[in-house]
């Protein structure tokens, strides 16, 4: 793990990655790593996330510089941006219903195929998908996900890379830290070793590549 300052961190994101970032509505979400984004102009990203927030917050800001070029979310009804974007051929936009969404990634980050869902069968969610039967009832076949890079906010990480977060800061952050090659992490608070009990150890530093720096 290494612990470097936010615009080193985000250096290492080229052109055209796949970034899953964690945050629902940018509550949770990397804020100065968005930002960094932003400022350096990576484009063509493929987003993986719960949503595009609001126009200039958050994944919105994303958005509003056009550095966007696919984001595979659970809504976008809070961005008019995205929307328009997406009716001018500017962005594609793969809609997952929110549950369909989180367990294709925990699919990507255990190791698995994919998932088996009965959400979308008999609509037009199902055309062009797999379908298989079991026990009488017919699910569709929905492909795990996983990223380049997971950009996580968490709310204490140690000097290992061990993380914490509070409350619905949470929400999408420890699934996508285990469903990336690399894992840049800001956190609210750095502390010492120890100070985290293990029992609130929710992201174990092992999966932590890059912690960015405080200051």
């Amino acid at each position: 793990m290494k612990t470097l300052p936010v615009t080193d961190a985000v250096a290492l994101i080229p052109d055209g990655a796949s970034v899953m970032i964690g945050g629902f509505m940018a509550v949770g979400s990397p804020l100065l790593v968005i930002d960094e984004l932003v400022r350096q102009g990576k484009r063509d990203l493929t987003v993986i996330a719960n949503d595009t927030a609001m126009p200039d917050v958050g994944i919105g800001k994303l958005v509003r510089a056009r550095l966007v070029k696919k984001a595979i979310v659970s809504h976008i009804g809070l961005n008019p941006e995205t929307q328009e974007q997406m009716i001018a051929g500017k962005l594609e936009v793969e809609l997952v219903p929110q549950g369909t969404l989180i367990e294709r990634i925990r699919a990507g980050g255990f190791g698995l195929g994919g998932v088996l869902t009965a959400t979308g069968v008999g609509t037009v969610v199902e055309e062009g998908k797999q379908k298989v039967t079991v026990v009488d009832k017919e699910y569709l076949v929905e492909p795990a996900l996983r990223a380049d890079f997971a950009l996580v906010n968490a709310f204490l990480a140690d000097y290992l890379g061990n993380l914490s977060y509070a409350l619905t800061g949470r929400n999408f952050n420890p699934v996508i830290a285990m469903a990336a090659d690399t894992v840049i992490v800001e956190a609210d608070n750095i502390v010492p070793v120890g100070l985290i009990s293990p029992d609130h150890v929710i992201t174990p530093a092992p999966l932590v590549d890059v912690l960015v720096a405080q200051g």
